[in-house]
């Protein structure tokens, strides 16, 4: 099991829990003085702990105070991209939205604010971070969905069926998992134009267990089977970008029964078709996307995945942000 692993999910623990005026003395020893923290828009990037401290700690803390850090998933690994080591979480702040964030109006009530997060270690230091934080499913939460409901379920990111997620066992398994995962992403990529289809997914050999359940970001929602998935998102999806691409993964690796990725960008595409009540607009894209999945035997059992879906619809023309400030 890789040592960083438990060190990184104590440190962001405690960080969680520290007072206001420690924080930047507590970063400042954990990662290096020129970290680069890449962050959902529209806070995008912060170099440095005290921007860090500024840009992203703070605002958090002071729209949902004293929130607690909630982790369905914590691994470890080096990545197979080339990029190191690197540790990944997967869960929720939890709190009442009682201040703005980012734009977004407070509800007053409770919230579980979705984030799926990848620290890469150097020397014991964090020297980088990609943090993807479920905006428009906070926008959603607080009443202010600014997209129509058309595909999926929209509900809380379950944790794995098996609730071992946290620093799991098993590291026997973990380059299993990641090959069986890698696989499927590479014959995900090709389909059939007419039918959306891609070989291998399903069947008794296929890459999927017959009862998967794919957890999307808000304005994509969730679903339960391969049918499930295919409709719900995926047809939806290649509808309106079929030329896309896959993009710059920064990183992708395997603990245990647990795989993750991540891009910035994750694809590259063009808008060629209608998605989420907007029309084509033939702009070229990129999708910034992170995945975790949890493998059980020899097929994938559960996937839970984040899209910055504000700075997507920016591409398009669309200011998410500014859109849901009309909504009541």
């Amino acid at each position: 099991m890789p040592p960083f692993r438990e060190s990184v999910f104590r440190f962001l623990n405690d960080l969680q829990q520290a007072p206001d005026d420690a924080l930047g003395a507590m970063l400042a020893e954990a990662a290096s003085p020129d970290c680069l923290w890449r962050v959902a828009h529209p806070v995008n990037d912060l170099r440095g702990p005290d921007q860090v401290v500024a840009g992203l700690i703070l605002p958090l803390r002071n729209a949902l105070p004293n929130a607690q850090r909630r982790d369905e998933i914590v691994i470890g690994g080096t990545s197979r991209t080339g990029s190191g080591e690197w540790v990944a979480a997967l869960g929720h702040y939890v709190g009442n939205f009682e201040q703005p964030l980012f734009g977004i109006a407070p509800s007053g009530h409770l919230v579980f604010l979705r984030y799926g997060e990848f620290y890469r270690i150097e020397d014991g230091k964090i020297t980088e971070a990609v943090i993807l934080l479920d905006l428009l499913d906070l926008l959603r939460q607080a009443g202010r969905m600014p997209l129509p409901k058309l595909l999926g379920t929209e509900m809380l990111f379950p944790g794995p069926a098996t609730h071992d997620g946290v620093c799991p066992g098993f590291p026997d398994r973990s380059e299993r998992s990641a090959d069986l995962v890698e696989a499927m992403l590479r014959d995900l990529h090709a389909y059939d134009l007419s039918t959306f289809q891609s070989i291998g997914q399903t069947g008794p050999n296929g890459y999927w267990r017959p009862d998967m359940l794919w957890y999307g970001p808000a304005g994509i929602g969730s679903n339960y089977t391969y049918p499930g998935f295919d409709k719900d998102h995926r047809i939806a999806f290649l509808t309106a970008f079929p030329d896309r691409k896959g993009g710059n993964h920064f990183a992708r690796f395997g603990d245990g029964d647990y795989v993750c990725s991540g891009g910035w960008p994750s694809m590259t595409a063009t808008h060629l078709g209608p998605y989420l009540g907007v029309a084509p607009t033939n702009n070229a894209i990129t999708v910034r996307v992170m995945d975790f999945w949890r493998v059980a035997g020899r097929q994938i059992a559960e996937n839970w995945v984040l899209i910055d879906m504000i700075d997507l619809f920016r591409q398009l023309g669309v200011d998410l942000l500014e859109k849901a400030k009309t909504m009541a």
